[in-house]
């Protein structure tokens, strides 16, 4: 007697990253993404821990996009026994062939420095996810297919790609699965929905008609400004010039993929028509010099893809390689931008970048997209008068901006759109990839489109069976890896580096040495109250 499919929700569930759905059916299981966890170290921790599933018996993965937090555990999924083909577009495919070598480097790169300092105070190593080894075996699986065209993944269950206009290659996943009786059950899987007016992109596309949806909520909550292209780089342009300063910088964390590019041709723009004067730019990521090089192959197939090259062509762009060359943007003379990855700051040369301008009233530190809690780009962006970065305090004089216009991703009112264009949804509509506030905010936004019993909001882990009648949650056999109310959330880590501050600032404010030691005193018998305790 055939079984009913079942969803598992292993990541982007109540938060915004690690997207991994896991379907099973009949005839095997596959996986819609492996992403990478991002945020709070609690949640980061998830990376280095077993999947919750056998990676051996996964049948086949089928990939919307090449983002890290949608791609970045695949390696890891090769290393631990997955041997099957990997379906994406073929510029995904492309990017990922930059993506995730890259991704294990920073890994090695990053063990290597954390057991180094480790070593020297006597504590354990630790081992990368995966290596550069790994992700050269995952991409040998990797099997391109276009947009609109069916391709078998398990007899009788078939998918095919449709434009989310997100970033180059990103795709909604439509899938197709045979039943012993009556017709099949569709299931669309959103991933990341582009905004309107975003640069490089035409506006999303997907069916109509789907028995079940997932859809993600990152900005289920909130309305950007309505902008026209005209009108963003307007706002781009005001910001610079509010950065500018004889000694100082722009700093823009950017995530290498998309977003850089981006940016590069808008700033291009704005130079080459004299709105703003000859700044030099520096792209501060090997990985978003090896992607451009992507974006040049396809610039074809994205709008706009000349205002790209024509902005890649200008003398004012310059692309840093070596660590040498990193390094030697801290000596530059005169105003100047920095586009730098990552673009949460939990990873790469924006730290660096960071490390040497946050403390200086002349810098000026400016966000273009999503930040997610815990991050060090939400605690800058929440307001932090000081932060810790790498073991070192820095205070925090820069200016901090915000500028959410070239997000990669749809707000609540365009979301609530693109669902109502999918009508009918003859089942539920799964709300994923945001935090509860945001998907709070889509599902009131729903009301009136869908019912509120239909709109569910899975729990990290949590398994529903598809049956007929709708989709129906299954008691967990075994515990989330993490609970519910520590997902997307600051932790422990956070609290630490926040308590470290208070108390370097503490001790500077206190008026005398006797009473800084009284301060030190009290510490330190809290801390053995507690050490005798335990």
């Amino acid at each position: 007697m055939p079984h009913h499919p079942r969803l598992t929700f292993h990541g982007a569930a109540r938060s915004v990253t690690g997207s991994c759905f896991r379907l099973d059916t009949d005839h095997g299981a596959i996986l819609i993404d492996c992403g990478m966890f991002q945020g709070s170290k609690t949640e980061k921790e998830l990376n280095y821990r077993p999947f919750p599933f056998a990676p051996g018996k996964i049948a086949a993965v089928i990939l919307s996009h090449a983002h890290i937090d949608h791609s970045g555990l695949l390696p890891k999924l090769v290393k631990h026994g997955f041997s099957g083909p990997i379906h994406a577009t073929p510029a995904t495919t492309d990017l990922a062939g930059v993506m995730l070598p890259d991704s294990a480097y920073i890994q090695e790169l990053e063990v290597e420095q954390f057991n180094r300092r480790a070593a020297r105070r006597d504590r354990g190593s630790v081992t990368p996810i995966y290596t550069a080894a790994d992700a050269a075996v995952c991409l040998t699986l990797f099997q391109p297919h276009p947009y609109d065209s069916w391709f078998a993944v398990l007899p009788g269950l078939r998918a095919r790609f449709w434009n989310a206009g997100h970033l180059l290659g990103s795709a909604s996943v439509e899938v197709e699965m045979a039943q012993a009786k009556g017709e099949p059950v569709r299931i669309l899987f959103s991933a990341d929905i582009g905004p309107d007016y975003k640069l490089l992109h035409p506006d999303p596309e997907a069916p109509v008609g789907v028995d079940y949806l997932i859809c993600e909520s990152t900005y289920g909550d909130r309305d950007r400004i309505d902008a026209t292209a005209d009108r963003r780089r307007q706002l781009l342009r005001d910001e610079v010039r509010a950065a500018m300063h004889p000694h100082g910088a722009l700093l823009i964390p950017s995530f290498a993929v998309e977003r850089a590019q981006e940016l590069i041709s808008d700033l291009g723009r704005l130079i080459s028509e004299g709105a703003l004067p000859q700044i030099p730019i520096y792209v501060d990521s090997p990985l978003a010099t090896k992607a451009t090089r992507v974006f040049a192959k396809h610039h074809r197939e994205l709008e706009d893809g000349a205002v790209l090259m024509k902005g890649l062509q200008s003398r004012h762009l310059h692309f840093t390689q070596t660590r040498e060359q990193s390094i030697a943007l801290d000596r530059v003379q005169g105003f100047h931008i920095v586009i730098a990855a990552s673009g949460m700051c939990d990873a790469g040369r924006i730290r660096h970048r960071l490390k040497n301008w946050l403390w200086r009233d002349e810098g000026t530190v400016l966000f273009t997209g999503f930040q997610a809690v815990g991050t060090l780009g939400r605690i800058l962006q929440d307001g932090a008068n000081s932060v810790r970065i790498q073991g070192e305090e820095f205070a925090v004089r820069a200016r901090i901006r915000s500028l959410d216009l070239y997000s990669g991703h749809a707000d609540g009112t365009e979301l609530r759109e693109w669902i109502k264009e999918r009508l009918p949804i003859r089942h539920q509509v799964f709300l994923v990839h945001g935090e509860e506030p945001a998907m709070a905010g889509l599902a009131a936004r729903l009301d009136g489109i869908v019912a509120a019993s239909d709109v569910l909001q899975p729990k990290l882990d949590e398994s529903f069976v598809l049956t007929p009648d709708g989709a129906q949650s299954l008691t967990p056999a075994t515990p989330p890896r993490i609970s519910p109310e520590k997902v997307a959330r600051l932790d422990w880590h956070n609290d630490v580096s926040r308590l470290l501050l208070e108390i370097n600032e503490g001790l500077l404010a206190s008026p005398d040495e006797k009473t800084r030691g009284a301060l030190i005193r009290r510490l330190q018998r809290a801390l053995k109250d507690a050490d005798t305790r335990t």
